[in-house]
């Protein structure tokens, strides 16, 4: 059965067809990182982290970029009301996300590529705007001129037309149209900058996406994702600079993901209606959360209820018991076929992986009825742990029991309190040697005022 996708471009299901037989090329549109990551950004980044692994049990070799967008007028506004220098409060979250990203399983990016390290890159594609005319400069600040592109509204299905009477503009002196967009943003006072044939300024938001992407991947590639909030105007506008300056396709398939709900409104950072990834780790288990996740559909809406996180624990329990009773599975040996083809075709129905997911319990059921029989479920076993991994669940965690868990906590409390004592005694280089051997383990440690805390 074809893998076939909803592709927002096109309104409709496609089937999957890369552009390259056996290579496929992603954009995920990462945070802008003015604030702290929430479970909003998780779930997208989570479908996208489950498309890639499914990708790659199909045979195909995945380039996964996912960009942190670092200049902003939301940055640079945060970073003033907090105190901050921008590029710590930009560092912080970014190292936040990543920290979380880990616990969660989440596949590291192939690049994670961040704005500011491509200004000249985007400074030579405003050029080519500009240069064929489909761009302007005004007082320092350069536009997209959108009455030029012939297909702009092709993603969102919006048009001109529409938006003078229901999408409210603010009014710039410097466009032509209100409806032209910023390429490059002139300084102001107290703003970061960047020398630019134009003056000092720093890019605008849309023009980040485009280049990064084509950058790594080339244009036209195949798959950019993103959230569904983002279609308007921000992959709209995507579109519109990377096939005017190339006059080629941007982008094979479109992929949205839905919003995560928080009292029926979209969870978000500017409303500040939202629960930070971090704080929720410390509350649930990372497998917990992403069962939550996975058990709708990535193009419906999800309302966040603590309850169906505890839910999502409880079933997670089941899952580890029954692992937890069962022999161990050897390598080679045989797997329940049909239930991985019953896997397939739900995840090659869009991503179905509600349907993936009620295949899980439907293997540890059927493993817990020949447990009761004295019967060595080894199939549905193997079985379980092979779908768990492809959606991205992490197979240590589900088969350590808590008791070492505890235990390899305890160890790590000695060695801290033996790296103190070196830290008092001046004995930094073997300080420094055991956090290094530590971190090469997984065990991430950090030392505050307050006294030093760990992770892994």
């Amino acid at each position: 059965m074809p893998l076939r996708l909803f592709n927002t471009y096109r309104k409709d299901y496609e089937e999957f067809t890369p552009l390259n037989t056996s290579k496929v090329g992603i954009y995920m549109c990462g945070m802008t990182v003015q604030d702290r990551p929430h479970l909003g950004h998780i779930r997208t980044f989570i479908f996208g982290d489950v498309f890639r692994r499914y990708l790659e049990f199909r045979g195909y070799e995945v380039a996964f970029i996912q960009n942190f967008t670092d200049i902003d007028d939301k940055i640079i506004e945060k970073s003033k009301i907090e105190g901050v220098d921008w590029r710590h409060l930009g560092d912080k979250n970014i190292n936040e996300y990543l920290t979380s990203a880990m616990q969660l399983n989440i596949k590291p990016a192939t690049y994670y590529p961040k704005a500011t390290q491509f200004i000249q890159e985007i400074i030579e594609t405003i050029t080519t705007l500009i240069e064929r005319g489909f761009a302007y400069e005004a007082n320092g600040s350069v536009y997209f001129e959108v009455s030029k592109f012939k297909n702009y509204g092709k993603l969102s299905g919006k048009n001109l037309d529409d938006l003078k009477e229901s999408f409210r503009i603010d009014p710039d002196p410097n466009k032509k149209s209100p409806f032209d967009f910023a390429l490059w943003k002139a300084w102001k006072e107290g703003e970061p900058y960047w020398f630019s044939p134009w003056g000092r300024g720093r890019p605008g938001w849309h023009i980040e996406c485009s280049v990064m992407s084509t950058h790594f991947l080339g244009q036209p590639f195949d798959i950019h994702m993103g959230g569904q909030d983002l279609i308007f105007p921000h992959h709209e506008d995507e579109i519109a600079q990377a096939e005017s300056a190339r006059d080629k396709p941007f982008v094979k398939y479109w992929i949205h993901s839905a919003p995560m709900l928080l009292k029926g409104e979209k969870m978000s950072k500017s409303t500040g209606l939202y629960f930070a990834i971090k704080d929720l780790l410390e509350n649930y288990s990372p497998e917990a959360i992403r069962l939550f996740i996975l058990q709708k559909h990535y193009r419906s809406p999800a309302e966040y209820i603590p309850d169906y996180l505890e839910e999502a624990e409880k079933a997670i329990e089941r899952i580890k018991n029954f692992l937890k009773a069962s022999p161990a599975v050897e390598h080679i040996g045989p797997v329940k076929e049909a239930v991985i083809q019953r896997f397939q075709e739900a995840l090659d129905d869009d991503l179905n992986t509600p349907r993936a997911v009620s295949l899980l319990f439907d293997l540890v059921k059927e493993g817990n009825q020949k447990l009761s029989e004295n019967i060595n479920p080894h199939e549905e076993k193997k079985t379980l742990l092979l779908l768990m991994e492809v959606l991205g669940f992490n197979i240590s965690n589900l088969l350590m029991e808590k008791v070492e868990t505890d235990l390899i906590r305890d160890v790590v409390k000695i060695i801290l309190d033996v790296r103190q004592e070196l830290r008092k005694n001046r004995e930094f280089s073997l300080a420094d040697r055991i956090r290094k051997e530590l971190e090469g383990i997984g065990i991430k440690i950090k030392d505050t005022k307050e006294g030093t805390t760990f992770e892994f």
